[in-house]
């Protein structure tokens, strides 16, 4: 347990300038995001509105599948992707800065998600992002960020010890790398369950808000 426990400490107190830095990335990424939503135009505003509508007609309708559902494997793919893509960037070594561009990226996304539904939509739009992005977000950034510092921390000591110092074995951080991304994939294997059998279900709780008002 004494093992453990230092080998914990150790492992925090050699990432976490790492994890707050990823952080802090994600965080710019989502609020740059939330910004680019309120500066739509009118005519992008209606636009975007026209297909929320939309989709929000077709899920409370049941017709979600015919609109082109996705699959568990669709799902997996489209997560698997952005950890595989981080899992080789890191591997790369001069090309481990970009991991933190995909980690603004996802913020954007998010941001921009959750900022337009909120603004455009107002409380429905906020109970729409809680029910649509929130939930499985939970699991996804976490994961993500994990991966993500894994991969970066891997390339910081490859070029620590083979360019640097040209010395040192880069056997078990490469096993720890790999293995932190397989997990994350497996992670998100689940979430993709999720998102498929569960997430459609609870997004048409929240469909009749958007209901023309009589």
């Amino acid at each position: 347990m004494a093992v453990w426990n230092s080998a914990m400490r150790r492992y925090v107190k050699e990432r976490l300038p790492l994890y707050v830095f990823t952080a802090v990335v994600l965080m710019t990424g989502v609020i740059f995001g939330a910004v680019m939503a309120g500066a739509l135009t009118l005519e992008q505003q209606q636009e975007l509105s026209r297909h929320v509508g939309s989709y929000v007609q077709e899920l409370g309708g049941g017709g979600m599948a015919a609109a082109g559902e996705m699959t568990v494997w669709q799902h997996a793919v489209d997560h698997g992707k952005w950890i595989v893509l981080i899992w080789l960037l890191g591997l790369t070594v001069v090309g481990f800065p970009l991991i933190f561009g995909l980690v603004f990226v996802k913020g954007i996304l998010i941001g921009f998600t959750v900022g337009y539904m909120i603004g455009e939509f107002s409380w429905r739009g906020a109970a729409f992002s809680f029910a649509a992005v929130v939930p499985q977000n939970l699991v996804v950034i976490p994961a993500l960020l994990v991966c993500s510092v894994s991969a970066v921390a891997f390339a910081l000591h490859l070029i620590r010890k083979r360019i640097l110092q040209r010395t040192g074995s880069i056997y078990e951080p490469f096993i720890h790398c790999s293995l932190v991304a397989v997990c994350t994939i497996f992670l998100l294997t689940g979430v993709s369950l999720y998102e498929t059998y569960v997430s459609p279900d609870v997004i048409r709780l929240v469909t009749p808000l958007f209901a023309p008002q009589t």
